[in-house]
């Protein structure tokens, strides 16, 4: 990695739940979290394959909560169908961390530092939805919480293609690099297994 040393990662997938990918919700964003299904899972398996931990933290909230004092309206509710990981992603319960998780960031009230500092994890690799709001949350603070953090470009999606990339765009040169990084998956696993040779 960039700093010589050997990293364990873990690998964060945002908000796949079924009321995101069910395109009988008619959401802006589903075609395009259908698209990363597949590379998530790829990297799904690589990761399982290290031994390497794979978390879904996901939208749990209420009905009444702030945030649907907003333009939002009311989805992945704690309790309903919908809020559930997405049978789209291999999610393995026993073996993953499932963490239903109050607002956007998956760091925000859950201790997911605790969580992964126990797990003696030195990187968190992020993708999944959106990449402008809970994905870009959960990587900035990622790096507030001492972990170095990767945004994998090819594994996350927003509204709109274009919004999607102009977000990477924004943050593939930043002030913090290189403790937070655009990377695609295959770009990560290079440098993931390259550093586990060496070590």
């Amino acid at each position: 990695m960039t700093d010589g040393n050997k990293e364990r990662p873990a690998f964060l997938i945002v908000d796949m739940v079924k009321d995101n990918l069910d395109e009988r919700n008619n959401f802006i964003i589903t075609p395009f979290a259908r698209r990363i299904v597949g590379p998530i899972n790829t990297l799904i398996g690589v990761f399982r394959r290290e031994g390497w931990p794979v978390v879904f933290p996901t939208d749990a909230y209420h009905r009444e909560d702030f945030i649907f004092k907003s333009r939002l309206p009311p989805f992945s509710l704690v309790g309903t169908e919908g809020a559930l990981v997405a049978d789209e992603l291999d999610y393995r319960a026993g073996t993953d961390l499932w963490l239903p998780k109050p607002r956007f960031s998956a760091f925000f009230g859950v201790q997911l530092d605790q969580w992964l500092r126990e797990r003696g994890v030195t990187l968190c690799a992020v993708a999944g939805l959106s990449t402008n709001f809970c994905v870009l949350t959960t990587v900035m603070d990622a790096v507030c919480h001492d972990f170095k953090a990767v945004l994998l470009e090819d594994c996350s999606a927003s509204t709109t293609a274009s919004l999607h990339e102009q977000t990477v765009n924004l943050y593939r040169r930043n002030p913090i690099y290189p403790l937070m990084r655009v990377l695609s998956s295959s770009e990560l696993v290079a440098e993931l297994l390259a550093s586990s040779a060496q070590a």
